[in-house]
């Protein structure tokens, strides 16, 4: 891949980036910073890049373990803040059940955090599986509760 191919891709996929940033990062100043580290662990490995799996797969691997390598040197909270950017940035996904629903997720352990967050993108079980290193019998049953968690917890919030 070259470099003009590999930039065009990162661009392509920043969504993957930010995500992971949103629900693992409240600092804003840690965000920027593990923004470029993402890019640059990417760079890096991009010719271990073999193509077994899309590009995305592979993106959102790389993100997940630069951030939660970057958490546990730091061992920063991954709760400790709800209010962020995120609505300033994406004032389209800025609805009251976009933000209650993104609350509800953040208040996730990291494991599940990212399997909902990938369900929630389309990637299925399998795929899954393979950026989490879980079975995919595994992730099935870990969706399944954690669906559950989040219904709880969206209904028993006050108001709710």
């Amino acid at each position: 891949m070259t470099e003009k191919e590999f930039i065009e891709k990162i661009q392509q996929h920043s969504g993957i980036i930010h995500k992971i940033l949103f629900l693992y990062v409240d600092d804003p100043e840690d965000s920027r910073d593990l923004k470029q580290e993402i890019q640059l662990q990417a760079w890096k490995a991009k010719d271990r890049f073999r193509g077994d799996s899309q590009f995305s797969t592979w993106l959102y691997r790389v993100a997940l373990n630069t951030v939660l390598t970057f958490k546990r040197k730091k061992q920063i909270p991954t709760s400790e803040i709800l209010e962020t950017d995120f609505a300033k940035e994406h004032p389209k996904e800025n609805s009251e059940q976009t933000d209650i629903l993104l609350r509800a997720i953040k208040s996730l352990n990291d494991i599940d955090k990212t399997i909902i967050t990938l369900h929630l993108e389309d990637y299925d079980n399998p795929e899954i599986a393979e950026i989490t290193g879980l079975s995919k019998n595994n992730v099935g049953v870990k969706l399944h509760r954690i669906k559950d968690q989040l219904k709880k917890k969206i209904n028993d919030r006050p108001n709710g």
